[in-house]
């Protein structure tokens, strides 16, 4: 999941400090909050992000991968350029598996499910992406309900993106008619009293760089 860098954060309260999930010789994981971008965005208003403030602690750290700026949860970075490059080559061969947790709009009928739609930048409207069936990149999502609240029409699901498209999650749920609550980017008519999107990267597993132990990082979602 890449970060939108879309807009200047408004005047809010400062944002949380960045907790450390993990920390070795190899990589750091942290709980990124919500509002607060991965890496550097253009300007700077935009300078404040997960690597430079991992980096005031962490001088080495080098970032893997990357969650859009809207959401939250666990972010990883390796230390060095070697652990860097095979963090990398991790996340390119899919040997890394990324979960979420998101609340979507609408009750989801089926309990367990798979999203498998090409998506594509919407070039006109940037930073959006789109569906597009004749020129996507394949992508491919599964999902499974966690808790339906009736009263309020809204569905708690787990996520597991097998591939890692820029708002990959986002535009599959939106597709299937269950945009997340909250994702004003693609759902702009949203209900005033909700202030963030309530997507949240709940676990990373992973084969440790150096160890070849298998690793689970887990964080909890705060909606």
């Amino acid at each position: 999941m890449h970060d939108d860098r879309v807009s200047a954060r408004p005047s809010l309260p400062p944002l949380p400090p960045l907790v450390i999930v993990h920390a070795d010789d190899a990589l750091v994981a942290v709980d990124k909050p919500a509002g607060l971008l991965s890496v550097p965005g253009r300007g700077a208003d935009k300078a404040d992000c997960a690597v430079s403030r991992i980096q005031a602690q962490f001088p080495e750290a080098q970032t893997v991968h990357r969650l859009d700026m809207a959401t939250s949860g666990l972010l990883l970075f390796a230390r060095g350029a070697t652990m860097q490059r095979a963090i990398s080559v991790m996340f390119e061969s899919r040997e890394v598996h990324k979960h979420y947790e998101a609340v979507v709009h609408g009750l989801v009928e089926q309990d367990l499910g798979e999203i498998d739609l090409p998506l594509l930048a919407d070039w006109p409207q940037r930073p959006r992406q789109k569906v597009d069936r004749l020129q996507g990149k394949p992508s491919l999502t599964r999902y499974r309900v966690l808790h339906r609240d009736t009263a309020a029409r809204a569905t708690r699901l787990a996520l597991q993106p097998l591939t890692g498209r820029t708002h990959q999650l986002r535009v599959h749920l939106l597709a299937i008619g269950h945009p997340i609550v909250g994702d004003a980017l693609y759902a702009p008519a949203e209900i005033p009293t909700v202030t963030r999107l309530m997507l949240h990267a709940t676990r990373l597993e992973l084969r440790h760089p150096l160890t070849s132990q298998a690793l689970a990082l887990t964080s909890r979602p705060a909606f």
